[in-house]
C-alpha cells in the first residue's frame, strides 16, 4: 500500500511518499480503508521531535491520527462491528497514522461515522470535535446561562466549541481575526472580538464563567483573560506548553487539556451532525502524496481551516 512516512525527525520535508506493507490487525484490532484522515497542528510538533518524551514513537511512523474510513478485516476478539462498516476514530498517538490506504485501529476507539456527510469529511471531527466537547463538559463543566470566552475561536477546535456551547445554552464571546469572524459569527457566537484590532480584556466587560483558550498567546494577555474569569471559574487551554494561569484566592481554577480518544464521546457528535445540530467544516481536500507541503505551509503559518487528506483509492 502506499504511505506517508518519516524514517527520522525533521522539517516536512522528512516526509516521503512511499509503498509499506499492509498492516494485519491482532487481537482487538481492525483494519480500516482510509478515506481520509487530516492534518492537526501536533502532527507537525510530532514529526519534528518535539513530543518525543511524552510520545515516543518506533521509526518510521506514519502520521495521522484522525481516521474516517471502511473495516477491511477484523482481528481476534472485536465483537460489534462487521466488514463493510464506515467508522471514525481518533489513534493513538504512537502507534502508525492514518496517512495511509490502510490503518490499524483498536476496535473500541472507532464510532460508526456520520451519515449526512460524505465519508471522506467526517476525518475533519475526531480530534478537533473530542478537544472541544472534553474542554467544554469534561473538564470546564459548562452550564446553560453561562458566560464562556472563546480565545482562538476561528481554528478548527474553535468552530466545534463554539458551537457546542451554544447549543449547551452559553452566551459566547469569542476572538477572531477578520478572516475567520464571519465563521465565527456563524458557528454561533453571540459576540466576536477583532483581536489583531481590540485590546480583548478591554473589550469584555462583564465576568466569565469560563475562559477557553486555543491559540498561542503572550503570557501577559493569557493572564489578562484569566483575570476576567469570575471567583470560582475556571480556566481550559489547549497550549499545554504553556500553561493555564490558575487564581487560587479567587478559586480559579486551570486546566491544561491533554485531548483523549472516547468512542462514546465521538458517537455523540456523529448523532448531533446526523441531527444537523453540528456542522463539520472542510477548508482543503488535499491527495496524500502532498501532505509534505501540508506540514510546510503549516509551519510558515499560511494553512487556513480544516485540511483532509486523501488516499489514492486502493
Amino acid at each position: 500500500m502506499k504511505a506517508v512516512r518519516f524514517h527520522e525527525y525533521g522539517d516536512p520535508d522528512v516526509l516521503r511518499y512511499e509503498d509499506v506493507d499492509q498492516p494485519v490487525p491482532s487481537t482487538g484490532q481492525v483494519r480500516v480503508r482510509v478515506a481520509a484522515t487530516t492534518f492537526n497542528g501536533v502532527d507537525g510538533n510530532i514529526r519534528a521531535g518535539f513530543m518525543r518524551g511524552p510520545m515516543p514513537l518506533v521509526l518510521p511512523h506514519i502520521p495521522g491520527l484522525d481516521v474516517a474510513g471502511t473495516i477491511d478485516a477484523l482481528g481476534e476478539g472485536v465483537d460489534g462491528i462487521e466488514v463493510g462498516d464506515q467508522v471514525v476514530g481518533f489513534l493513538p498517538f504512537v502507534d502508525d497514522g492514518a496517512s495511509a490506504q490502510y490503518v490499524l485501529a483498536p476496535a473500541e476507539s472507532l464510532a460508526p461515522a456520520p451519515t449526512k456527510v460524505p465519508l471522506a469529511e467526517a476525518a475533519a471531527l475526531p480530534l478537533v470535535g473530542l478537544t472541544a466537547w472534553q474542554a467544554l463538559f469534561d473538564h470546564a463543566e459548562l452550564k446553560a446561562g453561562q458566560r464562556i470566552l472563546i480565545s482562538g475561536a476561528g481554528g478548527a477546535v474553535g468552530g466545534y466549541a463554539v458551537q457546542l456551547a451554544k447549543a449547551a445554552g452559553a452566551h459566547v464571546i469569542a476572538t477572531g481575526s477578520p478572516r475567520s469572524s464571519e465563521h465565527v459569527k456563524a458557528a454561533g457566537a453571540d459576540e466576536v472580538i477583532d483581536h489583531t484590532t481590540t485590546a480583548v480584556a478591554t473589550a469584555v466587560t462583564e465576568p466569565v464563567d469560563v475562559l477557553l483558550n486555543l491559540a498561542p498567546i503572550d503570557p501577559a494577555e493569557f493572564s489578562a483573560l484569566a483575570a476576567l474569569v469570575r471567583d470560582g471559574g475556571v480556566v481550559v487551554s489547549t497550549t499545554v506548553w504553556m500553561p493555564a494561569p490558575a487564581d487560587e484566592e479567587r478559586g480559579v481554577r486551570a486546566i491544561d487539556l491533554f485531548v483523549r480518544s472516547d468512542a462514546r464521546q465521538l458517537s455523540e457528535l456523529v448523532a448531533r451532525v446526523d441531527r444537523g445540530e453540528l456542522t463539520v467544516d472542510v477548508a482543503e481536500r488535499v491527495p496524500l502524496q502532498d501532505l509534505a507541503s501540508v506540514h510546510a505551509r503549516a509551519a510558515a503559518g499560511a494553512l487556513s481551516g480544516k485540511v483532509i487528506v486523501l488516499p489514492a483509492t486502493a
